[in-house]
């Protein structure tokens, strides 16, 4: 199975719900002052650009996957499915404002090349959400000779996040961190949340289990 059809499975049996990364991107756009322009790359079923809509940002999407970008186009959203093994983005440079990228470079052998074509067609911002391949439960399921939720075949994980991968790929691109979201275990519990809200924090690559980060030229 190649990974446009494992895309294509994974969209015909699932929607997105709203998750963490959704409401940490959404809140970094602030709010609109008029004709705000993103792009949302790996889009799929277009509910980031359906929650931009929301707020009356206006937004593009491309995705590899013809399911998730048809159900996308039945919400009136504008997507087109797009190869990102593709060198170059269709869009000429400072095309929008922002540009989103939610759990779409652990997907890729290469995300270096796309968190550059994502700086040349971005003014400014670039926001990217990935998962935390060092967090504290994939360490214990390691330990317990588990294979971690992430690294498992059904996730369609190829490329390994932490905190220090994220922000030497930020450097390479020549864009710099501006602001850095994180999500804990045990958020749902009072107390205990704070104080693992306060250890990912102090040891985010340890306590965090996926990071949002903002990203400027």
């Amino acid at each position: 199975m190649d990974v446009k059809q494992f895309e294509n499975n994974r969209w015909q049996k699932e929607d997105q719900l709203i998750q963490f990364r959704h409401r940490a991107a959404l809140a970094m756009m602030g709010l609109p002052t008029g004709g705000e322009t993103v792009l949302d790359l790996g889009s799929g079923d277009g509910l980031f650009l359906a929650l931009l809509r929301g707020k009356g940002i206006t937004g593009k999407g491309l995705d590899l996957s013809e399911e998730g970008v048809a159900k996308a186009n039945t919400k009136g959203l504008d997507t087109a499915v797009f190869d990102f093994a593709s060198n170059r983005l269709p869009f000429s440079d400072n095309s929008f404002d922002t540009v989103v990228m939610l759990d779409i470079l652990e997907h890729l052998y290469d995300p270096q090349s796309l968190l550059y074509e994502a700086s040349r067609v971005s003014k400014r911002n670039i926001i990217v959400g990935v998962p935390n391949f060092s967090s504290l439960p994939a360490r214990l399921q390691t330990l317990c000779g588990r294979v971690p939720e992430n690294n498992q075949p059904k996730k369609g994980h190829v490329y390994w996040f932490n905190l220090p991968v994220l922000l030497n790929l930020f450097s390479r691109a020549k864009i710099s961190l501006a602001k850095l979201e994180s999500n804990t275990v045990f958020e749902s519990v009072p107390l205990v949340s704070i104080i693992t809200k306060f250890l990912a924090r102090v040891l985010p690559n340890l306590w965090s289990l996926s990071f949002v980060a903002l990203a400027r030229k």
